[in-house]
């Protein structure tokens, strides 16, 4: 009895924070899609682990942070480009929502500012302090985290999971050879619904558990995307089916991601209510689980 599991990055504009020219129309779209992504699990009663950056769950701040030790400038746009910028920043409306959401969502950690864990500059006192500030900040609403969504998929410090408390993190996105494809082997195996592997949960030497992804959902756009559309079903749609229907006749798991963000358009909310209505399908008629994360972790610890 294979499961689905679906993670969301949840962001708002500490996604982009660091950039120098951040991505405004994804900026912009990331609240109304965090809508319309919640609107979608709960219409299909489907429950999904919503990784939140902590600083969403603040309700003010200065900007300044004086007890965090980032590197120099990591906090400059909060203080000045998105300085009056309240709803890029902060967001406890938006987990409060997915709180008190009837589909049983697991509100899990995107760090506190959505710090790289395996950059150079990122020392274990700024990781610490990424880890212990959102926990503390999530207590504030009587979260306790148990999953971690690293950003921008950088996995590292993972010591500092476990004595933080966490049980799992998604692992990485993608293997280090999905790097070195030529373009038209990238456009096959993005298109191959037989390319989308169901995941195998595994306890790391840290004792937390890796609950790997499957499928971004978003990773086949522009051009391409319009195309491909035009002659046949969305692409990332038949391949979610695909491996939705594996995983109700086998053990393995299939782990879909995204962000809000990624829901700029009409068509773009279509794919994920396509994939998440056929996931509540098979699970309607099959053995079929839907979990979170942590549910996850739970069965392989």
């Amino acid at each position: 009895m294979g499961s689905v599991v679906f993670s969301i990055d949840a962001e708002l504009g500490w996604g982009f924070h660091d950039y120098s020219n951040p991505p405004t129309d994804r900026i912009e779209s990331a609240r109304p899609g965090w809508k319309t992504l919640l609107e979608i699990f709960e219409t299909y009663n489907v429950p999904a682990t919503w990784a939140v950056v902590g600083h969403l769950l603040l309700e003010d701040c200065n900007g300044i942070h004086a007890d965090h030790p980032a590197v120099d400038g990591w906090f400059a746009r909060e203080r000045g480009a998105w300085r009056d910028r309240r709803d890029l920043r902060f967001g406890p409306d938006l987990v409060e929502a997915i709180a008190e959401a009837d589909a049983g969502h697991e509100i899990g950690c995107h760090s506190f500012s959505h710090v790289l864990f395996d950059d150079p500059r990122t020392t274990r006192d700024i990781a610490r302090a990424e880890l212990e500030t959102a926990i503390e900040v999530a207590r504030t609403f009587d979260i306790e985290y148990e999953s971690f969504v690293f950003p921008r998929n950088a996995v590292g410090h993972r010591e500092l999971l476990a004595e933080t408390g966490f049980s799992c993190y998604r692992g990485a996105a993608d293997p280090p050879e999905s790097r070195l494809r030529r373009p038209l082997e990238k456009l096959l195996a993005t298109i191959d619904p037989q390319r989308v592997e169901l995941v195998e949960p595994t306890v790391d030497k840290h004792g937390l558990v890796d609950v790997p992804p499957s499928l971004f959902c978003f990773r086949f756009e522009g051009m391409p995307r319009a195309v491909v559309e035009t002659l046949a079903e969305d692409p990332i749609v038949r391949q979610a089916k695909h491996a939705i229907d594996r995983a109700s006749r086998t053990d393995g798991v299939f782990h879909a991601w995204l962000h809000p963000n990624n829901l700029q358009a009409e068509r773009d909310a279509r794919r994920m209510e396509s994939i998440i209505a056929y996931a509540a399908e098979k699970q309607a008629t099959s053995d079929l689980r839907i979990e979170t994360m942590a549910d996850v972790a739970e069965r392989a610890q």
